[in-house]
């Protein structure tokens, strides 16, 4: 039985001349190896020792095959030159083995036989011979990748390891349905009788940590989990030196992994440190083989652990609330100035600028811009009046609340606006504007509402809250954020207004707007759905009937943060009435959230006209994947979102866009550190 073809270790013949009773000692182990396996028998006239089954190959082979219990011993030197020996029995051969002829093997045969058929290995031999090749194909055998361990022996062991294949394949394919059935279902019952619980095992070198530059680290904190498993356990049974050992091995890993991002910020010993925890995980495993136990106390860590990531995340969005909501100390630091400054003026320098004829021409650009914030306001306004072709023919319609008001006030007052016209109000100025006529003004006066924002246990319960914090945000009590909705009130002798964020930045001239023909459309805005996103039914409740009984829940939405507004069609309408009524149907926030978008959705259902995408790009309040060529090509890109320009939070890549609207050579804007 000859597995591979092994020749003496050529390193027995060196050194020949210095001493020759190594290689005796050698041949006659060998001679005794064969004597074992083939009753040492000779070759013909030559006095040396068959290697192989030669003389009376086919009564050996067949001996062999009756006798299944034979034991085969095999000598053969390795690699290092050793001498190894290797046991087996004739029935613990795979069907693979080949009883060979050695002589056949040596001669290199020109030809098998396949079913009667003869296969030309010409081509085979030729290629083992140093062809530049490194595949053949023979007629059944296939593609053969021939390298220097190929020979006629494994092409034969190759061929009938296809034809078991083969047969087997045919025998299935023959049967019938009902057989089919049996063997499936006796598969069945058979696979149910096994165990299929398999042993953990841990190695330190796991093939998922390789080829990573975190490979150590990720080693690392995965022995930490399974030593606190451990842990747990050992003193559970009360396996006191595997408990202190686990202690130790934990104690001197943590620190290591605590601070560290990388292989590369790991210190010297940390693999030694990671085979020494191997070592004592080992033993864990081995003392304690509970893996029933092992695997509850793992399900109970990936819990806990869930959890804790759960309350991260809602307390790092209600971090991220409070910080969007707040005004940054510089900002702060400005209207503060230019409020002091506001006051020392005198009073009729104060409304130098309130009577300009311009305000309630029609003919001319009109912006609405309701905001508190300053130094966002006047980035709107410079970024729009660079871009314009005719900056004169533009006015810009500001309000602002009774706490900004001097200092929105004094800036343009102090920074003109070239040859445009700025006009800044104060929201307590329209008396019209109260709870009697506004249903939302007293919906935001109301006790039910100030609970929802304030009520007691919210601050001290931010992993515990709902997922809405978004909505637990003071712009909501705000009248600016529904002032949009009085446009044609405000501005009473305008046709047409563009009603733009204070989170904007313009890029283009915004005139050819005023020329769209919006076919008889009240709002004309930015579509934002984009397959199953923004859509009705991510803003409104469909489960309310009144909500699924008048809106399609895949209609398009659409964005406020500039929005042409034809005040002629909205006063035809009455646009402002079908607020209302929306808004009272919603006392109890049933049919929608707060904010001024859902409402929006409402109100001007049907009745929105789609504007080219390009005229607004959306997002870089939150996305930082937003398309830099969409941002570049954009009419108007908004920071919609928590991560605001003028804040910390910012995605810094998109900045630059907002800061070169800055005026950063401005003294108060140095004084109070803006830049």
């Amino acid at each position: 039985m000859d597995r591979s073809n092994r020749r003496p270790s050529t390193s027995c013949f060196r050194g020949v001349l210095s001493s020759y009773w190594p290689c005796i000692i050698t041949l006659c182990l060998f001679g005794l190896a064969v004597f074992v396996v083939s009753n040492f028998h000779k070759g013909p006239d030559t006095g040396k020792p068959d290697w192989s089954f030669t003389r009376n190959f086919k009564e050996q082979v067949g001996l062999l095959k009756s006798n299944e219990n034979a034991e085969l011993r095999m000598i053969y030197v390795d690699a290092s030159g050793n001498l190894r020996v290797y046991k087996t029995k004739v029935k613990d051969l795979s069907p693979s083995w080949i009883p060979r002829d050695r002589s056949d093997v040596q001669n290199k045969p020109s030809a098998y036989h396949k079913s009667g058929e003869e296969v030309s290995l010409e081509n085979a031999e030729s290629k083992l011979d140093g062809s530049d090749q490194n595949t053949i194909f023979v007629e059944g055998y296939g593609n053969i990748s021939l390298t220097n361990q190929t020979n006629p022996v494994k092409l034969e062991r190759r061929y009938n390891r296809t034809l078991r294949k083969e047969k087997r394949t045919a025998f299935l394919t023959s049967l019938d349905d009902y057989t089919v059935h049996k063997m499936q279902i006796s598969a069945i019952e058979l696979a149910k009788k096994f165990n299929v619980t398999s042993q953990p095992r841990y190695g330190i070198w796991r093939p998922d940590y390789s080829n990573s530059s975190t490979t150590t680290l990720k080693l690392l904190r995965d022995q930490l989990i399974m030593a606190k498993v451990y842990l747990s356990i050992a003193q559970s049974k009360k396996h006191d030196p595997l408990r202190k050992a686990l202690l130790t091995r934990i104690r001197d890993i943590r620190p290591l992994v605590r601070e560290a991002t990388s292989d590369a910020e790991l210190k010297p010993s940390a693999l030694d440190q990671a085979k020494q925890m191997g070592r004592v995980l080992a033993w864990a495993k081995k003392d304690l083989e509970d893996y029933s136990l092992v695997a509850r106390k793992l399900r109970a860590m990936l819990q806990i652990a869930e959890e804790s990531v759960t309350a991260f995340k809602k307390e790092s969005m209600f971090l991220t609330q409070v910080a969007a909501k707040l005004i940054p100390k510089p900002i702060h630091c400005l209207s503060l100035r230019l409020t002091t400054e506001y006051f020392l003026m005198f009073p009729t320098d104060q409304d130098s600028k309130a009577k300009d004829p311009r305000i309630d021409d029609p003919s001319l650009y009109h912006y609405a811009l309701f905001s508190d914030n300053v130094l966002a306001t006047s980035v709107v306004v410079n970024s729009t009046l660079t871009s314009a072709k005719q900056p004169e023919k533009h006015v810009f319609h500001i309000v602002t609340d009774k706490l900004n008001f001097a200092a929105m006030k004094m800036w343009f007052l102090t920074n003109p606006p070239g040859d445009a016209s700025v006009y800044v109000e104060n929201v307590d100025d329209f008396k019209w504007l109260n709870s009697s006529y506004c249903p939302v003004l007293r919906q935001l006066e109301s006790e039910a509402l100030k609970a929802y924002y304030f009520k007691a246990e919210h601050p001290t319960t931010i992993a515990a809250a709902d997922t809405n914090l978004k909505y637990r945000n003071p712009k909501y009590l705000s009248m600016l954020n529904h002032l949009r909705f009085y446009l044609p009130q405000v501005y009473p002798k305008l046709e047409k207004v563009l009603f733009l964020d204070d989170d904007i930045v313009v890029q283009k001239d915004l005139t050819p707007l005023w020329d769209v023909d919006m076919k008889g459309m009240v709002n004309g805005a930015v579509e934002t759905c984009k397959e199953s996103f923004h859509r009705f039914d991510k803003y409104l409740n469909f489960s309310n009937p009144i909500i699924s009984q008048n809106f399609d829940p895949n209609a398009c939405g659409w964005a406020f943060g500039m929005n042409m507004f034809d005040l002629k069609e909205w006063r035809k309408r009455d646009m402002t009435s079908i607020y209302h009524r929306w808004q009272n149907l919603n006392e109890n926030r049933t049919l929608w959230k707060l904010g001024s978008l859902p409402p929006g959705l409402i109100t001007f259902y049907n009745l929105t006209y789609p504007m080219d995408k390009s005229w607004h790009v959306l997002g870089l309040g939150y996305d930082a994947t937003v398309n830099e060529t969409d941002i570049h090509d954009a009419g108007v890109i908004h920071y919609n979102g928590n991560l605001k320009p003028w804040l910390e939070l910012a995605i810094s890549k998109f900045i630059p866009f907002w800061t070169k609207y800055v005026p950063v050579d401005h003294p108060y804007l140095q004084q109070c550190n803006v830049v």
